[in-house]
């Protein structure tokens, strides 16, 4: 296979932007991409365009992305359009890695973006509804919510919990499993979620930039007993982009600044007992990557993971082979996951702080993890950083995520 390059990305602040358009915020973070690598329109060859709620919110069901970037001068290459729930801008990634390793193109562009604040919040909600299984919603509810009997919400807390949406009493039940069988506790989420909204002041995209300390954490509003609101991913808008290119192009157009992508795998879940971590699809599309890529967790420097909830940040610590089942919450609160820490995760502020935009999400990691081996984050800058892990994961079947993305990517200039 042909090696592929990372050479532009481009973001736009992730947040609440009501008088912003799916399409507006993607030519954004296109434009961005493109005058990062000092490349016109004319040299993209193909487009994977990601989006995953604006059917839902919008109506727009079909060519997304034919629509959002009509107004951008691309000649007639194809816009291939993705929708794979949270995971839909690191499959958009997958597509244009797989042409240019193919040699279909030379020079591709993965693009997300989405636009998820609305003036009827339930709309807001609702849109999640479409990325489990519709016809056996109640039954997996209840099946779900059942893992978490093993620690039930004390009384005291019962009484503090916000109106939520069911995917928090649900988020709240995998993190009592993990509670109920590892003692990983709420301390350790707040340490999580403390250290991400601390990184993030250092982000000028990033939705929040407020610092919490763990105590204000614990004392926030409770959403969903372990889950407090700082934990917790908001409603985002925003947009990600990166062009990749052949090792051929590198070359042939002089690009600098370039990040090799050694591996990227994407899989599919939802077929295992809730007692078979070790066979989380997280876990297994990360061995399969480190295998690729010829490389283990020893060898990372800086990680961009899922972090829907703090509970995700320790769960998928462990799933990456950082740490072992179990110990994901005690070495967050020993800061080893922090900026400084042995292995920084989440140094953009992760989706809890810079937020969730879900169809952008998985570029928002790109863009953070690329600038991040460029030495180009300032204040949050993991020093020395070579090896960089995404982890994007989205939807829900059985007892974990229906698509998993594991990507590694490697500081080439």
């Amino acid at each position: 296979m042909r090696e592929v390059f990372v050479v532009g990305v481009g973001m736009t602040p992730f947040g609440r932007w009501p008088d912003r358009s799916v399409g507006d915020m993607a030519q954004d973070a296109v434009r961005a991409a493109l005058a990062d690598c000092g490349l016109g329109p004319e040299a993209v060859q193909s487009i994977a365009f990601a989006n995953a709620v604006q059917g839902a919110m919008e109506g727009q069901f079909g060519i997304r992305g034919q629509i959002a970037l009509q107004e951008m001068p691309f000649d007639a290459v194809p816009i291939i359009n993705v929708e794979n729930a949270c995971a839909s801008a690191s499959t958009a990634f997958n597509i244009a890695l797989s042409q240019i390793r193919a040699g279909e193109v030379d020079v591709a562009l993965a693009v997300g973006s989405e636009k998820m604040v609305h003036a009827d919040g339930a709309l807001s909600m609702a849109a999640f509804e479409g990325s489990w299984d519709r016809a056996r919603r109640d039954a997996t509810i209840e099946r779900l919510t059942a893992l978490g009997h093993g620690m039930p919400t004390p009384p005291e807390q019962a009484a503090r919990e916000s109106p939520r949406t069911v995917f928090m009493d649900v988020y709240a039940a995998f993190t009592k499993y993990h509670m109920a069988r590892f003692g990983t506790t709420q301390r350790q989420m707040a340490a999580v979620a403390a250290k991400n909204h601390n990184h993030s002041v250092h982000n000028p995209l990033s939705q929040y930039r407020k610092p919490f300390t763990v105590d204000e954490v614990l004392q926030a509003r409770l959403i969903a007993w372990p889950l407090t609101l700082p934990m917790c991913s908001p409603i985002s808008d925003g947009a990600a982009a990166a062009v990749l290119v052949s090792g051929e192009a590198l070359k042939r157009l002089g690009l600098l600044r370039a990040v090799r992508v050694r591996a990227q795998v994407l899989m599919n879940g939802g077929r295992r007992a809730p007692d078979q971590v070790e066979r989380h699809i997280s876990h297994r599309a990360a061995h399969r990557a480190y295998e690729l890529a010829g490389l283990g967790p020893e060898d990372v420097d800086v990680a961009e993971c899922h972090d829907a909830t703090a509970f995700g940040e320790i769960q998928q610590s462990e799933n990456m082979g950082f740490f072992a089942f179990g110990e994901g919450g005690p070495a967050a609160e020993r800061g080893e996951t922090s900026l400084g820490g042995r292995i920084p995760f989440n140094p953009s502020g992760g989706l809890e702080s810079k937020g969730h935009p879900i169809g952008a999400t998985g570029l928002g990691q790109i863009f953070e993890l690329v600038t991040q081996l460029r030495g180009e984050a300032g204040k949050r800058q993991v020093e020395g950083a070579r090896i960089a892990l995404q982890e994007n994961g989205g939807g829900l079947m059985g007892v974990e995520e229906a698509a998993v993305a594991v990507t590694l990517l490697e500081r080439a200039t």
